[in-house]
């Protein structure tokens, strides 16, 4: 459904340009992440409530993830993105992983979105009980430029586990899910809200998965080297014959550049939480109930986009 609607409003503003009407519609797009995942969805999801045909067509398109997105967002390949909170504040601040790298300081914020779990995935009755259990074994840690990549490193490093410690591979949660029901991969990481698409259909398939906890001390440790993260749990029958796992979460947030025009911000961060955007927001995906104006100001560690910021006063949630 998505797909056909961002072909069709496509080819619309294509058709308005080459017309050469008076108002050429504005496009907006929002790099989300890998179609098995959650970003993909909820983008499309969100692209659909807030377009305004004739006026401002928002699409969404896959990508690499919370990196790509707001390194998209700085070279002006996209003018908004979803990452994650970490990432997004890194960007801006040049901590984490852009240590060292030029920092984003025009990176704005939309709206904090919903939290994302990090996920563990094996095989059912494999014998991993730990993320301690995952050394010498064939993991999938996702692609360059994303946010698991970065989750996936914290993790392995808060349980005593270098990289050159596993056999690591940097394929997509969908890839990851199929050689692990081949045998042919122990462990995937997958940071998303919960269900993920690519894990609920593994769970689905009869192949029989766990997730590992991500839990105690050590959870502990990364939680207070890392602000950003919240304790979580992923709760029973979210995935199909998987028990409940107490894992991590992170904010998984929507952002643009200082430079995106303000009154298509305004009118986008409106129209996402309008009786109609929440009504879409609900109904659209499990995560879309967090999709609230009340939860879009919190843990933000980044300036608003102007245009945002003048919604969230009119609707006194910022002074």
């Amino acid at each position: 459904m998505f797909k056909r609607f961002w072909v069709g409003a496509a080819a619309a503003a294509a058709l308005v340009m080459v017309a050469g009407g008076a108002q050429a519609q504005q496009f907006f797009r929002i790099g989300t992440g890998g179609t098995a995942g959650t970003y993909y969805p909820v983008g499309g999801m969100i692209a659909n409530a807030v377009s305004q045909p004739g006026k401002l067509v928002v699409t969404a398109q896959a990508s690499n993830g919370s990196l790509a997105n707001v390194t998209g967002i700085a070279g002006g390949a996209v003018e908004s993105g979803f990452s994650q909170a970490d990432v997004a504040s890194w960007a801006y601040t040049g901590k984490g992983a852009f240590e060292g790298k030029p920092t984003i300081t025009g990176l704005r914020m939309i709206a904090n979105l919903y939290p994302e779990s990090v996920h563990i995935v094996v095989r059912k009755g494999a014998g991993f009980k730990s993320v301690a259990d995952l050394k010498g074994k064939r993991v999938a840690l996702d692609e360059p430029g994303s946010g698991t990549l970065i989750n996936a490193r914290t993790i392995l490093a808060a349980y005593g586990i270098k990289e050159s410690d596993i056999k690591p591979e940097y394929i997509k949660p969908n890839q990851a899910g199929d050689k692990l029901k081949d045998g042919a991969l122990d462990a995937f990481f997958f940071t998303g809200g919960s269900p993920a698409g690519a894990i609920a259909e593994l769970a689905s398939s009869g192949a029989g998965i766990e997730l590992l906890p991500i839990d105690g001390p050590q959870a502990d440790a990364i939680r207070k080297s890392d602000g950003f993260f919240a304790v979580d749990l992923i709760a029973e029958g979210t995935y199909k014959g998987v028990a409940a796992t107490r894992t991590l979460a992170v904010g998984a947030q929507w952002v643009t550049s200082d430079k995106a025009d303000a009154n298509a911000v305004y009118e986008i961060t409106k129209a996402l939480f309008s009786d109609a955007g929440q009504k879409a927001m609900g109904a659209g995906h499990a995560k879309g109930k967090f999709i609230t104006k009340e939860n879009a100001v919190k843990g933000v560690g980044i300036p608003f986009h102007p245009g945002a910021e003048r919604f969230y006063k009119e609707a006194g949630l910022l002074k």
